[in-house]
């Protein structure tokens, strides 16, 4: 077998190798309409998405996707914008009003191609009318900061948007929508992935406000006044029998990538799950128990979001918290290693996909004077590992099953 981290890098090589667009979409590619193919998205796979279309779609195609900064990818005939995340900024603002007018005007015979991943939830966002712009930007950053999960944050985000939840659709008329899904939620259910602008949303109109007052969030007026209307749903616009929608990646499509190497290598893989949601630090403990009872070679691999509820001004995301609660968990059980990634390449809003977990963290950890209690305590897991040299970077990744996480022992 391959070294501890050669074997845990190359393990997680393959699980974004899985989920790289131009290896998963392309089969996906409707064929072209009588009329015009408008292609628009958001994500931080959607630059990507949009290079594979180009690449492998039969008719002549036009459009705009927006995708974080640093996660552009050339593209001839569709334009790539972008924008920021997690909060929302003008540039993202900008551009999805592009996308409305956009597809404005459309008839029965043209067709939306709409790819969605990761990201595009705060990538293009505009306010429901009435909202003010500045009082959305701080209600995503509280949620963010919460503890919510996506599937509640997007709840949301919905409520309180002009495209989400549907209402991209309703702005395309007649036209039929071809919707490609590179999945980064638990579940893979496609109305949460970017908060579902294609999508019809069936959350009740209350939801998001009971999601608000459990995280105890402030709510601003704009926002306020806004939860307490009612308005006409899309589908008053927008017949979505006509529409289709396909998922072309997710994280068990990575994970069974990443199994596929392990035996290759002569580690015997154990799929925890893809779908494990939870407070970082918690699973990761549990995750560790799990480790210590188990028989090498075998890796456990899992997928999901795991959320970080933020007590503290520290850095770091789930992915690094989460191996810190683990390396507290198995203090020092020898022949235990871990990796836990983004596989967007962000942890969080650090500048590292996550990191590595090995027999002599803390040894080592303690040798370096960083105490992982404090470091855990103080929400940095980022700091601690940063300080141990042990943070994976990869850079933009241009795409994004959410988290992925591999427990080795040997």
């Amino acid at each position: 077998m391959l070294n501890e981290r050669t074997f845990l890098n190359e393990l997680f090589r393959a699980a974004l190798a899985a989920a790289d667009p131009a290896t998963c979409l392309p089969r996906f590619l409707p064929a072209p309409p009588k009329g015009r193919t408008i292609v628009v998205g958001a994500g931080k796979a959607a630059a990507a998405m949009a290079a594979a279309v180009e690449d492998r779609y039969t008719g002549p195609i036009e459009g705009l996707v927006i995708t974080r900064y640093g996660y552009i990818r050339p593209t001839r005939k569709i334009e790539v914008v972008e924008a920021a995340h997690p909060v929302p900024d003008q540039a993202g603002l900008d551009a999805a009003q592009r996308i409305l007018r956009m597809v404005d005007g459309l008839g029965a015979d043209d067709m939306v191609l709409f790819l969605a991943s990761g990201g595009g939830s705060a990538l293009m966002s505009v306010p429901a009318p009435g909202i003010d712009f500045a009082d959305k930007q701080a209600l995503h950053k509280a949620l963010v900061l919460s503890g919510a999960n996506i599937s509640e944050i997007n709840t949301v985000r919905k409520r309180l948007s002009a495209v989400k939840g549907g209402r991209l659709a309703a702005a395309c008329g007649p036209a039929r929508i071809h919707t490609l899904v590179i999945s980064d939620v638990p579940g893979d259910d496609p109305a949460v992935v970017a908060s579902g602008p294609t999508i019809r949303d069936t959350n009740p109109p209350e939801r998001a406000s009971t999601i608000l007052a459990k995280y105890k969030i402030a709510v601003p007026a704009s926002i306020k006044q806004h939860l307490e209307h009612r308005e006409p749903p899309p589908e008053a616009t927008h017949n979505f029998s006509r529409d289709t929608v396909q998922i072309v990646s997710r994280a068990a499509d990575a994970l069974k990538a990443a199994a596929v190497f392990a035996r290759a290598n002569g580690v015997e893989p154990e799929v925890w799950g893809d779908a494990l949601e939870g407070e970082a630090r918690e699973v990761g403990a549990a995750m560790a128990k799990r480790a210590r009872d188990a028989k090498g070679p075998r890796v456990l691999l899992s997928g999901g979001e795991l959320t970080v509820t933020v007590k503290a001004k520290g850095r770091g995301g789930p992915n690094t918290e989460f191996l810190l609660g683990l390396a507290l968990a198995l203090g020092g059980a020898p022949n235990i290693h871990a990796l836990s990634c983004d596989t967007d390449g962000i942890d969080g809003s650090e500048d590292n996909a996550g990191a590595i977990v090995t027999p002599d963290t803390l040894t080592r950890a303690k040798a370096a004077g960083l105490n992982a209690l404090k470091y855990l305590a103080g929400n940095d897991a980022y700091g601690f590992f940063d300080g141990l040299d042990d943070l994976v970077i990869t850079g933009p990744t241009c795409t994004n099953v959410n988290d992925f996480r591999a427990v080795l022992i040997t």
